[in-house]
């Protein structure tokens, strides 16, 4: 990962590597419900650093920005529609600025305008910042605008 050879690493070194280098979206975006969207982008910085400080409430507001949830940026997870939880997820698997992104069923929970939402916001990300993608969905409409697809049926790579 990132020009690291990685088979020879402890399990310290993998979760500090992946804490950096990979962000993670699910298909439920897992956010702790009884926090703030700016809380729950801040928890990857927290985790690094232990302590909050401007940085953090910085870089936090600049993704939530991204996102377009600048306006929501002090509501509980748990009092906002599932799109927006979704982009607050999405902001917060940014907020270690990593190489790669993993996002599995993304959209999968979402309407279909949340999820083309979510969907340009992946986009935008590996445009703008060069952050690598991969993108896991069974939305063929969404798959057709990815740059490259992979096909996996049964576990056996079929196109």
């Amino acid at each position: 990962m990132c020009g690291e050879e990685t088979t020879s690493l402890d399990d310290q070194a993998l979760t500090r590597l992946r804490g950096h280098n990979i962000g993670f979206v699910f298909q439920y975006h897992h956010l702790l419900t009884a926090f703030t969207a700016h809380e729950n982008v801040m928890m990857p910085m927290l985790g690094n650093a232990g302590f909050p400080d401007e940085a953090m409430f910085l870089r936090a507001a600049e993704l939530l920005e991204s996102v377009g949830l600048t306006a929501w940026k002090d509501n509980l997870a748990g009092n906002m529609s599932g799109g927006q939880q979704q982009r607050v997820a999405l902001a917060r698997a940014l907020a270690m600025n990593p190489a790669l992104l993993l996002a599995d069923e993304p959209t999968g929970n979402l309407d279909s305008k949340s999820a083309d939402s979510v969907f340009d916001l992946l986009r935008s990300f590996n445009r703008d910042h060069g952050t690598t993608v991969l993108f896991v969905t069974h939305n063929v409409a969404l798959a057709n605008r990815c740059d490259k697809t992979i096909e996996v049926v049964d576990g056996l790579i079929t196109k």
